[in-house]
């Protein structure tokens, strides 16, 4: 995430969330994502070994 301005800092704090931004909001708050990566990442694919395109 990138850091925020003065000018967003201060619009932030006028401005009405969005309904995707609630939402984020509350998936951060219900999902135990650290637990959750944690639990998918042994099997996720790291990238290596793979087949190099022959131009």
């Amino acid at each position: 995430m990138k850091q925020m301005t003065f000018a967003d800092a201060e619009y932030a704090g006028k401005r009405k969330q969005t309904r995707n931004e609630l939402f984020l909001i509350e998936m951060d708050q219900v999902v135990p994502w650290r637990g959750l990566v944690a639990l998918i990442e042994p099997h996720y694919p790291k990238g290596e070994g793979a087949v190099q395109r022959i131009r």
